[in-house]
């Protein structure tokens, strides 16, 4: 049906809007099959750029599934980075970022953190009070490894001084030793 209503906004005249609610649902259908592949296609065959950015940044403000999140992210810092405020781009590149350690944790914890994607750092520390080392460890390197050379609102730095407090914490005794008496 959808590629039916793409026909016919080729042949008739369809007000922009229409087209944007068009494609933008296709384009959401698409991504919670999980064919990232015919919603790229899709994306492409777009003539307008005006409209992509439209249909790209509206699907991503409909907050989807993790994949299509990270896609959606990967796909507007790729194509329309220099028509992004600075807030935005903030915004979409620690998305990308948040959604990047989810995806490299393992399948059934990204429901407990999904909430945390677009917020890297809160995640993180998320993860710490859990107690989820192993996974820590993890999101700590994907997290360097994406923020070299970018300026997304924190930076490394930021990571390890959150990390040097916990573990200032984890060493924080709650009462004092006694003295033995001889």
């Amino acid at each position: 049906d959808y590629e039916l209503c793409e026909e016919w906004g080729h042949l008739y005249p369809v007000p922009r809007e229409d087209l944007i609610s068009l494609h933008r649902e296709h384009l959401l259908h698409l991504l919670e099959m999980g064919d990232m592949e015919k919603a790229l296609q899709l994306l492409q065959r777009i003539e307008d750029p005006g409209i992509c950015l439209a249909i790209s940044e509206q699907s991503l403000d409909h907050h989807p599934n993790l994949a299509a999140s990270h896609f959606l992210a990967d796909y507007l810092t790729a194509h329309f980075y220099a028509n992004l405020t600075t807030a935005r781009r903030n915004e979409i590149q620690a998305l990308y970022m948040g959604s990047k350690v989810l995806l490299s944790l393992p399948e059934l914890s990204c429901v407990n953190y999904f909430h945390l994607s677009s917020r890297p750092l809160l995640m993180l520390e998320q993860l710490l009070m859990n107690m989820k080392v192993d996974w820590v460890a993890v999101a700590v390197q994907t997290l360097q490894q994406l923020l070299a050379g970018q300026d997304i609102g924190f930076t490394v730095e930021d990571i390890d001084s959150l990390l040097s407090k916990y573990a200032e914490k984890a060493l924080n005794f709650p009462f004092a030793l006694k003295e033995k008496r001889s």
